[in-house]
């Protein structure tokens, strides 16, 4: 039986700690879906095509291994993409108790909803206070982004804000 997991996200943009969670995950499943979801909370920098795009070549940069699919989700419960691929398992990067209170009730709801389970993976430290939300400021006041985004991202970010 081939194990599928989804590592979800809004990637806006995708940091050095997001390709850590899925090199890692990439290690511990036979098929990995990178998927971008829409956050409507969140108001997001880049277009949905463009968080894919770069998150395809910071894997393909990367050199990380394993069978990874890249993709966006916005039509219903992240549950309901679970089930059209096959995954039981979602992957979600945790770098405080903070995050864990927010991801625990959505965990147990999707286990309920579709029998699809989370596992919590801790980031390499070096990347725990890094968050897509502190790369937008930082970005946006004009720092220097490089230490805490792939390549790609910081390639993109450094063009595409300048005014």
């Amino acid at each position: 039986m081939q194990r599928i997991a989804v590592v979800p996200g809004s990637f806006d943009p995708v940091t050095k700690g997001h390709l850590d969670v899925i090199a890692r995950a990439a290690g511990l499943y036979d098929e990995l879906h990178v998927v971008v979801v829409h956050n409507p909370d969140k108001s997001a920098l880049l277009p949905i095509a463009q968080r894919v795009s770069l998150i395809e070549r910071a894997i393909a940069d990367a050199g990380i291994e394993g069978r990874i699919i890249v993709a966006s989700w916005s039509m219903g419960l992240l549950v309901d993409y679970c089930t059209d691929v096959g995954a039981s398992v979602l992957v979600k990067g945790v770098r405080s108790q903070l995050d864990i209170a927010y991801e625990t009730p959505m965990a147990i709801v999707n286990r309920h909803l579709a029998g699809v389970e989370t596992v919590f993976l801790l980031p390499d430290p070096q990347h725990a206070h890094v968050s897509s939300s502190l790369v937008r400021q930082v970005s946006a006041l004009g720092g220097d982004v490089s230490p805490y985004v792939p390549a790609a991202v910081s390639e993109y970010l450094a063009t595409a804000m300048t005014p």
